[in-house]
């Protein structure tokens, strides 16, 4: 037989696994309806380029090292009180100055389940029963805590903490499946995503690896207790914030490495545009007291990712070899975790980027909380929160 007779037989062969993935050694091998979608990346010559030569989050002081797991959004309080943040075992924790305190939960089953674990991945599987609390914002006016959880969905728990009153768990029929993040305008209203209606945040992976379009933003109107979806067909949208004037918000969508600009006044309310071109694929977003909009970014673009995100054929062919999630997902992002915030004007222009590209110290970030000339840094795969000194 000849050389390319043998090649390809091994190429059928090949195929033929793929296809059939027998072992079920695959990323997506216990997703038998898993499908690839199509993003519409946009140019790599829009992609910023701007680098952080001195790897300046390098010099971020690691705080709270294994006392908290996954502190994926930080806040303080009306009062200046803080940090809260919420953990992987589902509670929102509150640093009283000396100490950290359990202040609010989600689910009201803190069974053994939830007990203390070596790892915020090792309680992914029970975070459906616990709970996960993500986004986390004060409502300055009432001092009530508002809470994304990302199974429960959307909460709020007052001044005093404890159990959390549920507020949303469906919008048009449609579970919440991953409540993700919130922000709160002057008369109360919510504003909110959720990232999918088919994957939950555990599966959080696959999710990115699919980049299916059935995530939303939306809103909640505490005064007549509804929920309106916004936007809908949306990929892995994430976090969101409102410009200072509230006029607008932007959020985050994942998949396609952008923000978007959602107005809520004026002629253009209810329309939406491009606010963005980012760097790499974001996560939460939080808006300085003087407008400008900090964005945790999870890592940079690299043309393999944006590559098999523009033909989901090949991109599911390749999560079809047997190579694990983590090693699929180390693919994606460049071989290794490395942190990356940016900071963007009002308008939308790129004004400053600090990154930790060898994930020596911040390996990852979820979100960016400036407060008084300190970002504070938290992430929901890190068992600490890092704060960086901006002066």
């Amino acid at each position: 037989m000849t050389p390319m007779g043998i090649l390809g037989i091994l190429f059928l062969l090949l195929a033929l696994y793929c296809g059939t993935d027998p072992f079920k050694h695959s990323a997506i091998s216990e997703f038998p309806d898993f499908e690839a979608y199509k993003v519409d990346m946009p140019s790599w010559e829009l992609v910023p380029t701007v680098r952080d030569k001195d790897n300046l989050l390098q010099k971020s002081e690691i705080k709270f090292l294994n006392q908290v797991q996954g502190p994926e959004s930080i806040a303080f309080d009306p009062l200046g009180r803080g940090p809260y943040t919420g953990v992987a075992d589902g509670r929102i924790l509150f640093w009283d100055g000396e100490k950290w305190m359990d202040f609010a939960y989600t689910s009201s089953n803190r069974s053994e389940l939830c007990n203390p674990k070596p790892s915020p991945l090792s309680y992914l599987p029970n975070e459906h029963i616990c709970g996960r609390p993500l986004g986390l914002r004060f409502d300055k006016n009432t001092g009530d805590l508002y809470i994304a959880d990302a199974y429960l969905g959307l909460f709020k728990v007052g001044p005093e903490g404890g159990l959390a009153t549920s507020l949303v768990t469906e919008a048009e029929g449609v579970p919440l499946r991953f409540t993700n993040d919130l922000d709160i305008d002057d008369e109360g209203n919510i504003y909110f995503t959720d990232s999918s209606s088919k994957y939950q945040r555990r599966n959080f992976m696959q999710l990115v690896f699919s980049s299916e379009n059935s995530g939303r933003l939306l809103k909640y109107n505490p005064h007549t207790e509804e929920t309106s979806v916004l936007m809908r067909n949306l990929q892995f949208p994430n976090g969101v914030s409102l410009s200072k004037d509230g006029s607008f918000l932007v959020f985050s969508e994942g998949c396609l490495g952008r923000l978007l600009k959602y107005c809520l006044k004026g002629e253009k309310a209810g329309t939406s545009e491009v606010f963005a071109i980012l760097p790499g694929f974001p996560d939460n977003v939080r808006t300085n007291k003087d407008g400008e909009f900090w964005v945790a970014i999870h890592c940079r673009r690299f043309m393999y990712s944006h590559i098999l995100a523009l033909y989901p054929k090949l991109r599911k062919f390749i999560l079809k070899l047997p190579i694990s999630t983590k090693i699929q997902y180390l693919l994606q992002v460049g071989g290794k975790l490395h942190a990356l915030v940016v900071k963007y004007s009002p308008e939308g222009k790129l004004l400053q980027v600090l990154e930790d590209s060898e994930g020596k110290v911040v390996k990852a970030v979820s979100e960016v909380e400036e407060r008084d000339g300190k970002l504070w840094l938290g992430s929901v795969l890190m068992p600490f929160v890092a704060v960086y000194n901006l002066a």
